[in-house]
């Protein structure tokens, strides 16, 4: 994550009017406002953030804040994220409360409590709440289902995740959360992973794990894969964007650029990150490529914003999108620079508009699973 201190220069006359506007607004807030903009953000919206991350790490810097309004500028999920790690005197606001995200959608608190009964039925694993200490390593022959899920979900699952013994998981920190989840489910045990299949599926192949012992599950249809003897179900869900990075595309960019290598996000699909030389977070592909000496050639494998903000801040390199025809994240480009500027004149007007309230009996449950992770982190 890292502080934002520059301007875009290519804003157009109306688009100027607004990003001063934005301004003078924030001077107005002063120390009660944070703008917080997530990597996949337009620069007319990173320009006037007081922080640029992750979801996890602007949560974070949500909670260590002492500012009174927390604008998120990212998805649903990520400002339910920050409202839970903040205090009850601070407010998180989404500048349009339409902004979610598809693949967080494919994942509901009825399809998972559907599934989660149907495969402890099915397999014959127990649930960790049964245990006196859920938090604690599987007893000796104990085999139990421990439920992880991608940061990106709704508060409700990360609540149910955390009722059941479970946990919550980063791309940067998946293999260490996984270890933990197999240690509380037993050598015989197994975790349903949600919502990403392919973040599920590229960890557990790193970790040794074959794709016969990580079955999928699909909502209405069930398990494809067997059950009985499986380490991790898969929930069939995935990002729109990042599952359009092909292998194809990677072959390509080798033949124009023999030298050339490529870094992808973990939510693409296996055969692309199998053939990619490097995959991480979105952090991890920040540095892997200021890594890079002068002179590089990179293909990237993730949102376009982020990769086009790479490539400004590192002129001495070739930096490129892997897929040349991909267009922004649909749900992040709903925060546009005219619905900043509009809750910030209604909070200056006295209004707390688009606040995203997690209830305090979901939160509860979220905090456990946010606090396991922060755990595993230490």
């Amino acid at each position: 994550m890292c502080s934002v201190n520059f301007m875009d220069t290519s804003l157009s006359v109306e688009e100027q009017a607004i990003a001063d506007r934005i301004q003078e607004l924030k001077a107005m807030l002063g120390d009660d406002l944070l703008i917080l903009g997530h990597h996949y953000q337009r620069d007319s919206i990173v320009m006037h953030a007081d922080f640029l991350g992750d979801s996890f790490m602007l949560s974070q810097k949500a909670a260590q804040s002492p500012a009174k309004y927390i604008v998120f500028c990212g998805v649903h999920f990520m400002a339910e994220s920050a409202d839970i790690l903040t205090s009850d005197a601070q407010s998180v606001i989404l500048p349009n409360l339409r902004a979610g995200c598809s693949m967080a959608d494919m994942a509901t608190l009825n399809e998972v409590e559907v599934a989660w009964e149907e495969i402890l039925k099915t397999s014959g694993l127990s649930d960790p709440i049964s245990r006196h200490d859920p938090d604690a390593p599987a007893e000796d022959g104990a085999a139990y289902l421990v439920p992880v899920t991608y940061m990106n979900s709704s508060a409700d699952l990360k609540d149910f995740v955390g009722r059941h013994g479970g946990v919550v998981c980063t791309s940067s920190n998946a293999v260490g959360v996984l270890q933990w989840a197999f240690d509380r489910a037993g050598p015989n045990g197994a975790v349903l992973f949600f919502p990403d299949q392919h973040l599920g599926r590229n960890t557990g192949l790193a970790m040794g794990i074959t794709e016969e012992k990580m079955p999928t599950w699909t909502p209405g249809i069930g398990a494809m894969g067997e059950l009985k003897g499986a380490r991790i179900v898969l929930w069939h869900g995935f990002c729109s964007v990042h599952k359009r990075f092909t292998p194809q595309q990677i072959e390509d960019f080798r033949s124009a650029h023999p030298e050339g290598v490529v870094v992808v996000h973990p939510e693409c699909p296996k055969a692309t990150v199998e053939r990619a030389d490097a995959y991480g977070s979105t952090q991890f592909i920040r540095q892997y490529v200021e890594q890079l000496p002068a002179g590089a050639e990179v293909a990237i494998g993730t949102e376009i914003n982020m990769v086009a903000r790479l490539a400004q801040e590192h002129p001495d390199k070739h930096i490129e999108c892997l897929d040349e025809e991909i267009c922004p994240c649909s749900t992040m480009y709903m925060i546009h620079p005219a619905y900043l500027m509009d809750v910030l004149e209604r909070l200056v007007d006295g209004e707390v508009p688009n606040q995203i309230v997690v209830p305090p009996s979901v939160q509860e449950g979220s905090l456990l699973a946010l606090n396991r992770m922060l755990a595993i982190l230490k």
